[in-house]
């Protein structure tokens, strides 16, 4: 009982200490922490999509959305919101290596806002700085090198995003 009271303190903190955004103030922690969790990698050309649950507190890839047009990246996340339920949206945020934020950094922003807006469902910006790297090594780690990376980075870039959060919890 003390350690679910403890995950959910940190929870609140975390919450308070991150970038959430709750339009319409619907995050429950309680809720949040039994439920599933989507996880987007955002990028201009590609979206990495991970999935995790807060009882397992593991993160794994689930799809790469590979598509400019935000109708179309818009109408799949919709689907995967449909299907996973999810209760909570992670959006990795793009930053300098010196915290700074840059041109992309505004973009993932509007994305998450736009998240949050259309699906309902809270939304917490978590830095993501080196998840590419780090998907990469995994990938690397695996036996996938260079180019056949690219079909799996995004994703697996979502997943390292996602494990994050869960560990920081």
């Amino acid at each position: 009982m003390q350690a679910a009271d403890n995950k959910l303190t940190k929870t609140l903190q975390l919450i308070e200490n991150s970038r959430l955004i709750d339009n319409e103030k619907v995050y429950l922690a309680e809720t949040v922490l039994a439920s599933t969790v989507l996880c987007f990698d955002f990028g201009e050309q590609r979206i990495g999509v991970a999935v995790g649950e807060h009882l397992l507190a593991t993160a794994n890839p689930l799809t790469t959305i590979d598509n400019e047009s935000n109708e179309i990246r818009f109408q799949l996340i919709s689907e995967l919101i449909k299907e996973w339920q999810p209760k909570l949206l992670v959006v990795g945020l793009p930053l300098n290596t010196d915290g700074t934020e840059h041109a992309v950094t505004q973009l993932c922003k509007k994305f998450a806002r736009r998240l949050n807006g259309r699906f309902n469902i809270p939304v917490i910006l978590v830095d993501e700085r080196y998840s590419s790297v780090d998907a990469s090594d995994l990938l690397n780690k695996s036996g996938i090198k260079g180019r056949a990376q690219k079909a799996m980075l995004d994703q697996v870039a979502a997943q390292t995003i996602l494990q994050s959060y869960f560990d920081s919890i």
